[in-house]
């Protein structure tokens, strides 16, 4: 259903998703009024989403509203928006690495951030989760580039490279890195890690809910049981993990893990939380890697970890691997987390909600 209202938007591709980037000062001031407009602009609920932007898929039906910060040592302050493909939900219960990626291009283009060079540092305050992450923005001449020879599994080609550096991520959402003080918890007689390193995410062995682990994104979706046995433990973790109800929720993310078949460090598969992931989440690999680095978590007894402070982690997913750089104190605390992204500008103009 139409809003009647027609906004200025450039959509982009941020890592493995896509959406619209708004500034906020150009959406309605009204909670519910910029809800309805991004719902009818992207076409929900509708499974195909064929009335708007919208994808079909929670990967490309994602908004991220970016404005001036006044904060000491931020450029801007970011709030995502993640608009459900089949139902009337707009919510900012969680945050996005990958959309995460195209607000430094996104912030410089607009005129928020005056590029410093061949390379731009862009200080983002992620509104979603109150953590702060440091894009590095390819501006040869001044101007952002999207051309690049760096690659990312999921997206095809290569593009300009867009590091990304997360400061103080653990417990952003759930008030602890481990919201229960537990390595391990047991539910529904699963081993499990309630873990938040910028995303709230349950670890455990896709051995213990009876897969391999090595499944493709096809057979994940249709594996009704399965599903249902990981929404229970879903359901039954809310409250643990300082989420509340989390029904109508899309935290916490289900991660199941196995060893790694392709010399990474460990193999999961996502659940975003109701459909399989295609690849992994950002900030979900990030709290994967670190559960690896927990003794006696699911994950860590699976992983393969490298030795050193610095640790380079392959979290191999069904399309590829991400790679997150984890520095590590000498009690083995993790302290920074990295990961390489790309961006693309896609669109410029007006969009119709």
């Amino acid at each position: 259903m139409s809003t009647g209202l027609s906004i200025r938007c450039m959509w982009m591709r941020g890592g493995t998703s896509k959406g619209g980037y708004f500034l906020k000062d150009d959406l309605p001031a009204d909670t519910e009024q910029r809800d309805a407009f991004l719902l009818a602009m992207m076409g929900s609920p509708d499974p195909v989403q064929i009335d708007g932007m919208g994808g079909a898929d929670p990967l490309t039906s994602k908004v991220a509203v970016v404005s001036k910060s006044t904060r000491e040592g931020i450029d801007v302050d970011y709030l995502f928006l993640q608009v459900f493909v089949d139902q009337a939900i707009v919510t900012d219960a969680q945050n996005c690495g990958n959309i995460l990626a195209g607000v430094g291009p996104f912030a410089i283009e607009r005129g928020l951030v005056a590029a410093t060079g061949d390379e731009t540092r862009v200080a983002i305050f992620m509104e979603n989760t109150g953590q702060v992450a440091v894009a590095t923005v390819s501006t040869p001449g001044g101007q952002v580039t999207y051309k690049g020879g760096a690659k990312i599994d999921g997206v095809p080609g290569s593009h300009a490279p867009v590091p990304l550096e997360f400061r103080d991520t653990a417990g952003s959402s759930c008030g602890a890195l481990l919201p229960t003080g537990n390595a391990v918890d047991v539910v529904n007689g699963v081993a499990v890690t309630l873990i938040d390193n910028g995303m709230p995410c349950v670890v455990m062995k896709a051995e213990d809910l009876g897969i391999t682990g090595y499944e493709d994104r096809d057979w994940l979706d249709n594996a009704t049981d399965l599903k249902a046995k990981i929404e229970a433990i879903r359901l039954a973790v809310g409250e643990r993990m300082n989420l509340g109800d989390v029904k109508e929720k899309s935290v916490p993310k289900m991660m199941l893990v196995a060893p790694p078949k392709n010399g990474g460090a460990v193999t999961v598969r996502s659940f975003i939380p109701h459909r399989a992931h295609a690849t992994i989440g950002v900030l979900g690999a990030v709290s994967v890697a670190t559960a690896c680095l927990i003794p006696g978590s699911p994950a860590a007894e699976v992983a393969e970890i490298p030795e050193g402070p610095r640790k380079l982690l392959s979290v191999e997913h069904p399309t590829g691997e991400m790679s997150c750089v984890l520095e590590v104190d000498q009690t083995g605390e993790v302290r920074t987390a990295a990961l390489l992204r790309t961006a693309r500008k896609l669109m410029d103009g007006v969009v119709f909600g």
